[in-house]
């Protein structure tokens, strides 16, 4: 118990450690922003509030027209036909090419959770097996697969569970950063990762150490 007790408190002060250097970071650039407006006179400041204003502007039109394509959402599309007019209409988009089978129930939960996170992107599903043309036409053999389109071409696969860890217990994060890596979502917080990763390692020290099979508790 007391070496169980010891790792525990190790992978804790990672991650308390991780938060403070994350923590500092955000408080010196919040510090530096705030010198830069000292140092601007009162037309500066006007100039950098309209720009600030367009800027929002801009995001709240973006915003009002991704949603009205659909995004924000995980839907399933009925028809190949259904699957061009979409990767026309949207910049980016993850299709999920599924059949009825757990390994693809598994990654619609995490999908329905990252349409919601990332309205960015246009989350969609089509059945594989009811679109053939398609199927062919992209080689989609492994299922469940995703097909990352930008600019109404696939630019990069997920296939499978192989670059998620191999198994399917893995994290919405995991799934999220390899999505950002092919650049299909627009990943923003490095902190987020950071800590999700801390939490993680956390989490699998703490279960080896649980398991009565390992060294550590011998």
């Amino acid at each position: 118990m007391l070496v169980l007790y010891s790792i525990d408190l190790c992978d804790l002060q990672i991650v308390e450690k991780q938060v403070l250097t994350v923590a500092k970071a955000v408080e010196d650039k919040l510090d530096e922003e705030i010198s830069a407006l000292d140092r601007l006179d009162l037309d500066d400041k006007e100039v950098l509030r309209e720009r600030r204003l367009q800027q929002m502007k801009k995001m709240a039109e973006k915003r009002s027209r991704w949603m009205s394509l659909g995004h924000g959402e995980y839907s399933e599309i009925p028809n190949e036909k259904e699957f061009f007019s979409v990767v026309k209409a949207s910049e980016r988009v993850v299709c999920h090419f599924f059949r009825e089978n757990w390994p693809c129930k598994v990654m619609d939960k995490h999908l329905s959770i990252l349409a919601k996170q990332h309205v960015e992107t246009r989350f969609v599903k089509i059945n594989a097996e009811k679109s053939p043309y398609l199927a062919e036409k992209l080689r989609i053999v492994v299922l469940p697969t995703l097909a990352l389109i930008k600019n109404a071409k696939v630019d990069n696969y997920v296939v499978g569970f192989d670059e998620l860890g191999g198994t399917d217990d893995f994290s919405t994060e995991d799934l999220e950063e390899r999505l950002a890596k092919a650049e299909v979502i627009i990943f923003e917080g490095e902190s987020s990762r950071i800590l999700s990763k801390s939490k993680a390692q956390t989490k699998k020290s703490v279960r080896q150490s649980s398991n009565p099979d390992s060294s550590d508790s011998e």
